[in-house]
């Protein structure tokens, strides 16, 4: 079983489905531009007022994701799925209408594919389907009531909510009388999941705040619940096996609990802390991992590989935080640019951005291990980040950027 890091919605966009886009663009946090609405339209999107599921098919093409688009009226539990067609392996995200992310899953409907249930409050949320591994893919995308026909077998959850405690050792949910170790604001400390399921910080002024645990061994999962046992947020992998849960809109004062579940080793230790949520940090954090691309101010460092004519080669150190290039086409054409672990040693992953850090093309594993980005492009300046896939690991990579331009 994978498990994913909840992440940002990455850019590009392609499909095949039976709905009209929706009007407004700032849907999810943008998450939802040029979205499908998986009742057809707007009005008919409700799921409070569906008599049954909802569902459309969606063509993914190579690093792209596909949008459903669906509303509440009142709060529901909600069941969200996908399944690919022949080896289509679909990963689901689900986000808010202010683009936080919910849920995401892949691999809990069992037989690849993806299936999530949670309880929902009024609003209109995002249902963003991509590829695992990239690739093409055709699916199904299924939205209803968790009282309605599955689209997905599950892994033997069928009845109730997905939960992630159900796949690992830890937690489950917690409250304010739940037996917890306290964790100060700031502070950190470390505990095997199997000794200490549960923490718990208490918050005077409204805050937002940061949760990691790290300790890649045991592949820890990190949810949050109010006072009243509230689901507020879950994340696992943000940083490789690490994980970390940005609540970026203000908490209100209280206690929380931090419920805790380890994938792998329950008696690793994990350490766990609680800091105050910093946007120019969590940006930078973006930049890391290659999932937005810097300012070109100067505030972020980016190698300039200057003006590719023909090609450009460097051999470049890799590790798991992300390196920046910039490149100049002078004319529209072709860029191909490849990654090449040197003596096989790494796995790379490429992004591709264009200067206004709108993402072309992101790949991983096009031959083996190695990566390639195919695309074309206008005049202009462009980004590439490569960073290393495996926690630890980090090795030399031959870069290779090639121009090609139309036959005359």
């Amino acid at each position: 079983m994978k498990h994913l890091a909840r992440t940002t919605a990455l850019a590009g966009f392609a499909s095949l489905a039976f709905a009209l886009p929706a009007a407004a663009q700032d849907l999810c946090g943008g998450v939802g531009t040029n979205g499908q609405w998986i009742g057809g339209t707007e009005a008919a999107s409700d799921l409070s007022a569906a008599s049954g599921h909802m569902e459309q098919m969606a063509l993914v093409l190579a690093g792209n994701q596909y949008v459903s688009l669906f509303s509440l009226s009142g709060t529901a539990d909600v069941r969200v799925e996908a399944a690919g067609r022949g080896a289509g392996d679909p990963v689901i995200d689900l986000y808010d209408g202010f683009g936080n992310i919910v849920v995401s899953d892949d691999d809990s409907g069992g037989n690849g594919a993806s299936r999530a249930e949670t309880t929902l409050g009024p609003g209109t949320y995002c249902l963003a389907l991509r590829s695992f591994d990239n690739a093409p893919m055709t699916s199904f995308v299924r939205v209803g009531t968790t009282d309605m026909e599955p689209l997905t077998e599950g892994l033997g959850d069928t009845d109730g909510f997905f939960d992630s405690t159900d796949y690992g050792t830890g937690g489950g949910e917690c409250d304010a009388n739940t037996p917890a170790r306290d964790i100060p604001l700031g502070g950190s400390s470390t505990a095997a999941v199997a000794d200490t399921p549960y923490w718990a910080f208490t918050l005077t002024e409204p805050m937002p705040v940061t949760i990691t645990a790290e300790n890649p061994d045991a592949d820890p999962i990190v949810t949050l619940y109010d006072a009243s046992g509230n689901w507020l947020g879950e994340n696992d992998d943000f940083d490789g096996l690490n994980s970390r849960l940005d609540m970026s809109a203000p908490l209100a004062p209280g206690r929380y609990c931090v419920s805790m579940t380890a994938l792998s080793d329950p008696g690793a230790p994990v350490t766990v802390t609680v800091t105050e949520y910093d946007p120019v940090a969590a940006l930078a954090a973006l930049y890391d991992r290659g999932e937005s691309a810097p300012p070109m101010d100067g505030s972020h460092p980016i190698t300039d590989l200057g003006t590719v004519d023909s090609r450009v080669r460097i051999d470049a150190q890799n590790t798991t935080t992300a390196t920046w290039f910039s490149v100049e086409v002078l004319e529209s054409g072709l860029l191909l640019i490849e990654a090449i672990a040197a003596g096989g040693n790494g796995d790379p992953y490429l992004y591709l951005y264009d200067d206004l850090g709108r993402l072309v093309d992101q790949n991983d594993d096009y031959n083996g291990l190695d990566s390639q980005v195919v695309a074309r492009v206008n005049r202009g300046t462009y980004l590439i980040a490569l960073r290393e896939v495996n926690d630890g690991s980090q090795g030399f990579v031959r870069l290779l950027v090639e121009r090609y331009v139309a036959a005359q």
